[in-house]
C-alpha cells in the first residue's frame, strides 16, 4: 500500500478549510481571556487563591470555616480569589466582601454546578479552565485549599507540580481541617515517598492548619524575609508557565 493509499482523502476540503478557519478565531479568544483578566487582577495583590467544592452547604462547618478565614485574610490585607460560584466559593468571597480587602470571583461557564455568586467586588468570566487556572496561579502569594471533590484536587495537584518542577514560585500550600486531608497526606508520604516517585522534601510543600488565625500567621510567616511582591526571577517564572 503506498503513502498516498494510507492517508484518507478529505471528504470536504471546504469544511476542512472553515474548521481551521474557526479554530484559529478560537485562539484569539483565548487570548482575549487572557489580556482582560490580566488586566482586571493587576492592581489586587498581594492575593490569596481559595478553593473548596461547590457542593458545600452554606449550613456547614467548612462554609463557617472557609468565611472566617476569608475575612482574616481580607482584613489583614489580602485579596481573595475563588472560583466564584456557590459552596466553599461563595464562602470564601463572603467573608472577603465583608472585610476590607477585595472580593474576587474568577467564574468558569459551565453546563451545571456554577453560577456567579453574590459577593465579588470583581467579578471576571471564563470559557476555559487553563486561562482560569493560570489567573489563579498568576496573582496568587498563598492557596488555601478547604475540603473539595475532584475540581479542588485539580488545582491543588496542579499547584504542587509547578512549584515541584521550578516553573513556579514557592508559596503556601495550606491544606483546612487535617481530618479531611489525613488521608491523602498519609498516602502521599507512605506511599509516593516510599515508591520514590516525589522526593521527601516534596511535602514540605504542604502546610495542614486548622484555624483561621493559624492560617493567616503562616502566610505572613511565608514572607516576614522578603515582601509579597514577586522577585526578579519570580516574575520571570510566572511569565513563562
Amino acid at each position: 500500500m503506498s503513502e498516498k493509499e494510507k492517508i484518507p482523502e478529505l471528504a470536504d476540503p471546504g469544511a476542512a478549510k472553515l474548521t481551521s478557519s474557526h479554530e484559529a478565531w478560537r485562539v484569539f479568544g483565548i487570548m482575549s481571556e487572557f489580556v482582560e483578566a490580566t488586566q482586571r487582577l493587576s492592581a489586587i495583590r498581594p492575593a490569596v487563591s481559595f478553593f473548596g467544592s461547590s457542593r458545600i452547604r452554606s449550613d456547614s462547618p467548612y462554609y463557617a470555616l472557609a468565611e472566617a478565614i476569608a475575612r482574616q485574610l481580607s482584613d489583614a490585607g489580602f485579596s481573595v480569589i475563588s472560583g466564584g460560584g456557590p459552596g466553599i466559593m461563595e464562602a470564601a468571597n463572603k467573608g472577603a466582601f465583608h472585610g476590607k480587602s477585595p472580593s474576587v470571583g474568577l467564574n468558569i461557564q459551565l453546563p451545571h454546578e456554577q453560577t456567579a455568586n453574590a459577593y465579588q467586588d470583581i467579578s471576571q468570566s471564563f470559557r476555559h479552565f487553563f486561562a482560569r487556572k493560570y489567573m489563579f496561579v498568576r496573582f496568587a502569594n498563598a492557596y488555601v485549599v478547604m475540603p473539595g471533590g475532584f475540581g479542588t484536587l485539580d488545582e491543588l495537584l496542579e499547584a504542587l507540580t509547578l512549584i515541584q518542577t521550578g516553573k513556579s514560585r514557592k508559596i503556601p500550600i495550606i491544606l483546612v481541617h487535617e481530618p479531611f486531608w489525613r488521608g491523602m497526606v498519609d498516602w502521599f508520604r507512605n506511599t509516593l515517598v516510599d515508591e520514590k516517585v516525589i522526593s521527601p522534601e516534596d511535602i514540605d510543600l504542604i502546610q495542614v492548619i486548622d484555624t483561621p488565625e493559624d492560617v493567616v500567621e503562616a502566610i505572613f510567616k511565608h514572607y516576614e524575609t522578603r515582601g509579597f511582591a514577586p522577585l526578579p526571577f519570580e516574575r520571570e517564572m510566572l511569565l513563562n508557565l
